[in-house]
């Protein structure tokens, strides 16, 4: 049974002509001002060994750490610099000792094409007539999460989708061209996408389609046009022409996400951080943006407890990677509501089979990094990788999925204290989600989920 007490706020009364004599009911309690914002923490009923992190002291605790080396590796990664496969080293055992098989990665960090094969009612047909005569593309892209606002084009912002949709745009039929213009629009492309990704995330083989009726377009000159958009930050991994059927977000069977997770220097087994109000200084290397939106995020989580000093008392500061992989497993082969791990989503999105969402694979290991220096192997900065392969994800729910097992596996937690946030009424029994930064959307499956290809075992 999960009880919680959530944010509640005192609005500025309204002043309202009252008769002569006529009492006025005061809307405030003593000893409150009309400013005065009064926030509880989310009161935790469920078992757990030490008291867990208040939402301010996860966020704290999840944006004080070097996050430029995994936004560094992540730039390599989408330029081909290095490969997943070097996070991990030959000795783990429960870790694929190279990503080299036939349906996987190729040594430099290439998508196989067996990998992305689509089902047969998508594969291109011949002789085409008539409306399946229109060409459909399919397009693996590449992106530095950092380098852009997400990907859903919007006005003033540069984003992923309005790169590559002008990118495509000397490539559209005289019909939409037309159309186009009498609207005022400029002339771009469709590019429909497997999945929108947050401001921050990297993807390695996000996967969109566009169609033209031109009979003239090669698949070699939408490649040119997209990787001289943005040399460096966004490339083409492949493209082929497919069937009209064929739908990037409708046709996928799983997706597949990373998150990166960078430790502290002297964080060992047991990783370990002391909550400082001056958090932002070991941050110097991030950018002066974030750490403003930092500041007035973390403000906002301010909170005036009357228990806060008491709990403070018996909290343990350090986590184990052990722990959250055991947190984690939990949720495999299970299909379940995580309306508790969403953010940001639409009313109708909060209830019922759109919440539901089937988890293949959760699973969470010590890494290292690659030092950026060439033949200098395996000296980079240590790392939590989590690995999550599901039929879809919420709005920002594998960032709180990952915040959270931190906080519960830091508070000593039963193993399935994940499970059992699933039945909270409240979403601030989750923790804040983790920064976009370590995030990044590997690759989009569109035959059935083989275990075996997962890099964390």
């Amino acid at each position: 049974m999960i009880r919680e007490r959530c944010i509640t706020t005192c609005p500025r009364p309204k002043l309202l002509p009252v008769a002569l004599g006529q009492k006025i009911r005061r809307p405030l309690m003593e000893n409150q001002t009309q400013d005065t914002k009064v926030y509880f923490h989310y009161n935790h009923t469920a078992p757990s060994k030490y008291a867990r992190w208040t939402a301010r002291e996860c966020y704290v605790f999840m944006y004080a750490r070097p996050w430029q080396e995994a936004v560094d590796f992540y730039s390599n990664l989408v330029n081909g610099c290095v490969s997943l496969s070097s996070l991990f080293g030959t000795e783990a055992g429960q870790l694929q000792k190279t990503f080299s098989s036939d349906n996987f990665c190729s040594d430099d960090g290439e998508l196989v094409e067996d990998f992305h094969k689509v089902e047969p009612e998508n594969v291109l047909a011949d002789n085409r007539s008539g409306r399946w005569a229109r060409a459909t593309f399919k397009i693996i892209l590449s992106y530095h999460g950092n380098s852009f606002d997400g990907w859903q084009k919007q006005p003033g912002l540069n984003t992923v989708q309005g790169i590559v949709e002008r990118s495509l745009g000397r490539f559209v039929d005289e019909k939409k061209a037309q159309q186009l213009k009498a609207k005022s629009l400029p002339l771009e492309g469709c590019a429909v996408v497997a999945g929108r990704t947050d401001k921050g995330v990297t993807a390695l083989h996000q996967v969109c389609s566009f169609y033209t009726w031109r009979k003239d377009v090669k698949a070699q000159d939408i490649e040119d046009a997209v990787n001289n958009a943005a040399p460096g930050k966004l490339r083409v991994v492949s493209i082929s022409e497919v069937s009209r059927v064929f739908h990037p977000n409708f046709s996928a069977k799983w997706r597949r996400y990373f998150y990166i997770f960078p430790l502290n220097d002297g964080e060992e087994g047991e990783h370990s951080f002391e909550i400082d109000e001056n958090y932002n200084d070991q941050r110097d290397k991030y950018t002066e943006r974030r750490d403003q939106v930092l500041v007035k995020n973390v403000e906002g989580l301010a909170t005036n407890d009357v228990d806060e000093q008491e709990r403070g008392l018996n909290k343990l500061r350090r986590f184990s990677i052990s722990k959250v992989n055991q947190l984690l497993r939990q949720l495999e082969g299970k299909l379940l509501s995580y309306k508790m791990f969403a953010r940001d989503t639409k009313a109708s999105r909060n209830f019922g089979p759109a919440t539901e969402c089937f988890i293949y694979h959760a699973r969470a290991v010590e890494a290292r990094l690659p030092s950026s220096l060439k033949n200098v192997p395996r000296t980079g900065a240590k790392v939590m990788c989590v690995e999550l392969v599901a039929n879809r994800f919420l709005r920002r729910m594998i960032r709180v999925l990952v915040a959270t097992s931190i906080r519960e596996a830091a508070a000593g937690a039963e193993d399935d204290s994940l499970l059992k946030l699933m039945d909270a009424t409240c979403r601030r029994a989750t923790a804040p989600p983790a920064p976009p930064d370590g995030l990044c959307l590997f690759d989009v499956g569109y035959t059935q989920f083989d275990p075996q290809n997962c890099l964390i075992r």
